[in-house]
């Protein structure tokens, strides 16, 4: 046993003893650290991939003192350190050990100079020093600083670490940096064909600066490549942004859902046009300002809970206001119209002065619980969370108001009221008290959007504002007191104004969507979906 061991602790000896210089030799890389005193940019350049290529994580030190400008070469030998201030003096640090190799008159040294470029390189070579770490995180980082700033002084390393790698993502990833390095190295042209392909695969905007930055200095032939891959990049990209704005035009439709389905709700079952909905929603976001502002001060840990405390809080609210509302004024003026309108216009003034004399004119704060804070992407497309709750949100709202109409009795005598008034009142159908809860129910789905909005739009007295002449556009496209024509009507005006506005802009597109709302009307007077009855026939 004993002569065993000791044969194998000699042949361990005798095998470290002879690699050892050869590694020191062919891995030492303080000449190639001192060198850097006495090199130009383009050298300095070639060097750092060379310091890279070591291996040498005893490196990673003076590499980012240098791209932070604080390496230092020393005028009478030219050897290079790194320096901690000395009093009037600079302490000498060997920029490999860490070690104090003494002191030196600040004149006796000059500062390297460093640019940009040699700094993006810098961070390339730093990220290729990871790619062998037992971290996966680290390696995937380190790809990804490669995969930005490609070098073909990081090829070798790379090539390496693929040969050990067995982590499926990482292993793609740094296929990736790979071929983007293999442009900017002076392999064959069948290897870098092969590489354009990979990169096209890879897709993104910044992949076709790094195509159209590599074209300039490859052979002619692999250029209609290059400019093949592009055109393939920008065609799924062109895909990308068109799935993009569908989703953003989903989104707002689903804000012009919230804010609009209470209003066809009262427009289509009492025909008033209500001036002051857009108020109701305010109401909504200013209810859950003041939810929040009792959760901060008196119970944070429910702070996450705010919004679901803030809903039912928000309906309640606005449908009493909206209540109050009916039975105070709007039931004097049934058939009157333009007396409906200017008296809905004036407590709209009136609710927003309240507003202000209370809250005040400036914004107010609504904070965003965690589960709604964020964004995530799919591919090139971008979802911020609360969009996504939004939207859920817009739609759950609209399936809960169905079942009420379709299967509740306060729903069927909705739906009897709006389609026949005389003949619901000779059924004995308390008439007026279905136009006072339905326009307290309208109230409060607008109180329940006011809740929403606040988490993507400025909680202010003129909140509302913005949303109204939308919602009676949705309603009046969609087709009155029809739920389903308020859906398909807010989503399509969504989706149209966001293709609209990138081409004419923000402004001219809601005047677009107007004329074509205004043309399409000419043609459906009754809206998409326009509803049945009698009295609605006649």
């Amino acid at each position: 046993m004993t002569i065993r061991f000791l044969l194998r602790a000699m042949f361990l000896w005798l095998t470290l003893g002879i690699a050892a210089p050869t590694y020191a030799q062919q891995t030492d890389p303080k000449p190639l650290i001192d060198a850097l005193g006495t090199a130009d940019f383009k050298q300095a350049e070639a060097l750092i991939g060379q310091i890279a290529a070591t291996g040498d994580p005893r490196v990673v030190p003076p590499l980012n003192a240098f791209a932070e400008g604080e390496l230092y070469v020393r005028k009478s030998d030219t050897l290079v350190f790194m320096t901690k201030p000395a009093g009037a003096n600079l302490t000498l640090v060997n920029p490999l050990t860490g070690e104090s190799v003494g002191e030196a008159p600040k004149a006796a040294v000059a500062k390297i100079k460093v640019n940009n470029n040699l700094r993006r390189v810098i961070r390339a070579a730093l990220g290729g020093l990871t790619l062998l770490s037992p971290e996966k995180f680290v390696r995937l980082s380190a790809a990804d600083a490669v995969l930005k700033a490609p070098s073909a002084e990081n090829l070798q390393l790379l090539e390496t670490a693929l040969a050990k790698e067995t982590d499926a993502q990482v292993r793609g990833r740094m296929e990736e940096a790979r071929a983007v390095s293999v442009l900017a190295s002076d392999r064959s042209v069948e290897e870098k064909r092969a590489a354009i392909q990979t990169i096209a695969n890879i897709g993104g905007r910044s992949v076709i600066g790094i195509l159209q930055s590599a074209s300039p200095n490859l052979d002619p032939m692999l250029r209609e490549d290059v400019m093949s891959a592009i055109i393939k990049i920008e065609s799924s990209l062109a895909l990308w942004d068109y799935a993009q704005n569908i989703w953003y035009g989903l989104s707002l439709g689903s804000v012009l859902l919230l804010a609009a389905i209470g209003l066809a709700i009262t427009f289509g079952v009492m025909g008033i046009i209500n001036m002051a909905h857009g108020e109701m929603v305010m109401i909504g976001a200013y209810s859950t300002f003041m939810v929040q502002e009792v959760i901060r001060s008196h119970y944070p840990g429910l702070f996450d809970w705010s919004l679901t405390i803030a809903l039912p809080v928000a309906f309640l609210v606005t449908a009493a206001v909206g209540l109050v509302m009916e039975r105070g004024v709007i039931r004097f003026l049934y058939g009157r119209p333009l007396e409906t309108l200017l008296a809905t216009w004036g407590i709209s003034l009136i609710l927003q002065q309240g507003v202000r004399s209370i809250f005040g004119p400036t914004n107010r704060e609504v904070g965003n619980p965690s589960w709604m804070s964020g964004s995530f992407s799919v591919g090139y497309m971008n979802f911020t969370w609360n969009r996504l709750w939004i939207v859920c949100f817009s739609l759950s709202v609209f399936f809960a108001l169905l079942l009420l109409l379709k299967r509740s009795a306060f729903g069927l005598q909705m739906r009897a009221v709006t389609q026949n008034r005389r003949m619901a009142s000779s059924m004995g159908i308390r008439t007026s008290w279905v136009d006072a809860f339905t326009f307290a129910l309208g109230s409060g789905v607008a109180g329940l959007a006011g809740v929403a909005l606040s988490q993507i739009d400025n909680v202010s007295p003129n909140l509302g504002q913005s949303y109204i002449i939308d919602s009676f556009m949705v309603v009046v496209f969609g087709g009155v007191g029809n739920l389903w024509g308020t859906l398909v009507g807010a989503l399509s005006l969504g989706v149209l104004n966001k293709f609209l506005e990138p081409t004419v802009g923000a402004v001219l597109g809601k005047i677009l969507v107007l004329v074509l709302i205004i043309l399409f009307i000419q043609k459906r007077p009754r809206g998409l979906f326009a509803l049945k009855g009698r009295a609605i026939e006649a």
